[in-house]
């Protein structure tokens, strides 16, 4: 579809106010774990639950929803979808308990990956091929800037007031993302309806199943770590309230570079650049809690976490969607589902091992294994893509 530069950018505005807020409504509860514990009558690791439903939720249902509804206009699906969004935090901000609390999560969830996956692939079919990394980039910047922005400024609201203002907030941010879908977003009708069988062939492409195995083994370890961020600086650093907020920030601030930096590279170095960023990640990790004590330097590494957690996911969203040619239509909310399965995994690991005793400085150790068995996974991609290459120019 053909659309001038102006409207294009409006429309990426817009998809990133969007995904913004459903970052927003994703990662602020890691800000917020202490209030929860302590307001809803629950210990902390059970707050880990927030997290891990809300992933698994999104990785089950996402893929779910979108082929339900995978012959309905994309216009009117993001425009429901928002709508069920608001509604879903509405009842977050009122929430009598932590079940429904939990329950709000799951109504989030529903929504997230089909949102995502439309936003992206509608973000991916407006530009040329050379710009599609970087599109993909500036949806998923909606994302990272809620992370920089909106978990440590939540922190500070829920720190300073209550956890409840946080969620009316992200309700507000909403209807101005509803308000703007509604005015922008273009009407796409395909020639060709999608055809979901053919579509779900995608999963018996090689090279999609090792980038998603890359996603699930290796970037699930991110989750392990950062589900308890808040109470590792609270706890291994000695940080109060304003500090949490810096480190949130900083962390938020290293995912938006992260995640723009790597936007700009071009498709043929995706797969050299993830393990670059990889190796980066599994640095930080492996010496995340031991550095933690020192003030300054714990800032500098809530910067670097973010920096190369961001700076792998634009990559490998766009080497999902590029390599998940026979699915258009399906490709993009697979991608967030499957980022959703890492992060299920990565916050459940954490609650098991916090609930059975172990240190923070284990959970981070264990999670700096799993991005490094992630390299590894990454190193093999690299060598069935240039197999693959090679046949091609034999044949």
């Amino acid at each position: 579809m053909t659309v001038s530069q102006t409207k294009r950018r409006f429309i990426l505005i817009v998809f990133m106010i969007s995904t913004f807020a459903i970052g927003m409504t994703e990662y602020v509860v890691t800000g917020l774990m202490t209030q929860f514990a302590s307001d809803l009558n629950v210990n902390l690791a059970t707050t880990g639950l927030l997290l891990s439903i809300y992933a698994i939720s999104v990785a089950i249902f996402g893929p779910i929803v979108r082929i339900i509804t995978i012959k309905l206009q994309p216009r009117s699906l993001l425009i429901g979808f928002m709508i069920v969004f608001i509604v879903s935090n509405s009842i977050a901000a009122t929430a009598p308990n932590f079940e429904i609390l939990l329950l709000s999560r799951l109504l989030s969830a529903v929504m997230h990956a089909p949102f995502f996956g439309l936003c992206m692939s509608i973000a991916y079919n407006l530009s040329t091929a050379d710009k599609g990394p970087s599109a993909i980039a500036m949806v998923q910047g909606g994302l990272t800037i809620a992370i920089m922005l909106g978990v440590p400024f939540g922190s500070y609201i829920g720190g300073i007031f209550e956890w409840r203002y946080v969620f009316w907030l992200i309700v507000i941010i909403g209807i101005i993302s509803l308000i703007g879908l509604v005015l922008v977003t273009p009407k796409q009708k395909s020639e060709v309806p999608p055809n979901i069988r053919e579509e779900l062939r995608v999963f018996k492409n090689p090279n999609v199943l090792m980038i998603l195995a890359i996603v699930v083994f290796g970037f699930s370890g991110v989750f392990t770590a950062y589900t308890f961020l808040e109470p590792m600086l609270r706890d291994l650093s000695g940080f109060g309230v304003n500090e949490i907020t810096i480190g949130l920030f900083l962390f938020g601030f290293g995912a938006v570079l992260g995640n723009f930096i790597s936007g700009k590279t071009p498709p043929p170095l995706l797969t050299e650049r993830l393990v670059l960023s990889l190796v980066i990640l599994a640095i930080v990790l492996l010496l995340f809690t031991w550095l933690l004590p020192f003030k300054y330097i714990a800032f500098l590494m809530c910067l670097l976490f973010g920096a190369g957690t961001f700076g792998t996911t634009p990559i490998l969203n766009s080497k999902i969607i590029i390599a998940g040619w026979e699915a258009p239509s399906l490709s993009g909310t697979i991608s967030a589902s499957v980022f959703n399965v890492a992060n299920c995994l990565g916050a459940t690991l954490s609650t098991l091992f916090l609930n059975i005793g172990a240190s923070f400085m284990l959970i981070t150790s264990i999670a700096g294994a799993m991005v490094l068995f992630g390299i590894i996974l990454t190193m093999l991609t690299y060598k069935v893509e240039n197999n693959k290459i090679l046949n091609q120019q034999s044949g």
